[in-house]
């Protein structure tokens, strides 16, 4: 169990001004954190000032860059050993904070996996519901919830992967999928999330896409098989099934069997190169 006084809390924010004092203050009568660090993401509505009132360090951003740039900056100016990660908005209790950090130290990483019925409304749950069932097949391993942005770390491991951390809202996603792939122990913590104070700044229509591409930007750095092997063989299976039937019913091959068998090996070779480049990340990690 990770001491709390050994624990950075980095909290990013932006337009955050209506619940972010009330959010350090209950964080900071929980425990003896080792200090509680709110990134304010170039907010107008006096964020920043209600954090330090509240007692936080306040580093600011001059301007908007977004969720993952504010977490970066909180990883980057942290001094703990460990990091906890958690929202400005009200939605995680003290509580919570105590649980995950009572597993540090045991597990690198400590996600709060929130139940379905915290996340609001249902379009919202399908696509996160979604986005876990793909996360696990990328990872071969049972993912409850990808997108939480509430989880503690090593600082070390997290400045591991300081350089794959989106700006935006996927930084709980690539950090997810990196520990997994890179072998490091994680472990998903049930919590219940409050309501939010405010309005979610993520939109599913608008953000789900991006999510996608980051889970297969990710995978195909640490196992790149994952994605090419998949292809390779629905190509190579359509390209022999359809020279099978042609041959059967025309007594020939078309071009569009040899095409497909050709982009099946293709596929496959550039799958191989790429498994060879990941595995050349760790050569030399220790």
């Amino acid at each position: 169990m990770a001491d709390p006084g050994s624990v950075s809390i980095v909290i990013p924010a932006y337009h955050e001004a209506s619940s972010i004092a009330a959010v350090v203050r209950a964080l900071s009568a929980a425990a003896p954190w080792h200090e509680i660090l709110v990134i304010d993401d170039g907010s107008s509505d006096g964020t920043g000032e209600a954090a330090s009132a509240a007692g936080a360090r306040v580093i600011r951003h001059p301007y908007n860059k977004g969720n993952g740039a504010a977490v970066k900056t909180g990883i980057r100016a942290a001094t703990g050993e460990y990091i906890l990660i958690i929202d400005a908005d009200g939605q995680h209790p003290p509580s919570d904070a105590l649980r995950l950090t009572s597993r540090l130290g045991e597990f690198d990483l400590v996600i709060g996996a929130r139940s379905s019925a915290t996340q609001a409304g249902i379009v919202r749950r399908l696509g996160n519901g979604a986005l876990n069932g793909l996360a696990a097949y990328l990872t071969g391993r049972e993912i409850p919830d990808l997108t939480s942005g509430f989880r503690g770390a090593r600082r070390e491991y997290l400045r591991e992967f300081l350089h794959l951390l989106p700006n935006g809202f996927s930084t709980p996603t690539t950090t997810t999928l990196a520990f997994i792939k890179a072998g490091y122990n994680v472990t998903f913590e049930p919590i219940e999330a409050r309501a939010r104070v405010g309005q979610s700044k993520i939109r599913l229509s608008r953000d789900g896409v991006k999510f996608l591409l980051i889970m297969f930007r990710v995978i195909t750095i640490f196992s790149p098989m994952r994605v090419f092997l998949p292809i390779a063989v629905t190509s190579f299976l359509l390209g022999a099934g359809y020279a099978v039937w042609t041959i059967v019913t025309q007594q020939h091959v078309t071009n569009s069997s040899v095409l497909l068998i050709n982009l099946a090996v293709v596929v496959f070779l550039i799958g191989l190169v790429s498994e060879q480049i990941s595995a050349m990340r760790f050569d030399g990690r220790k």
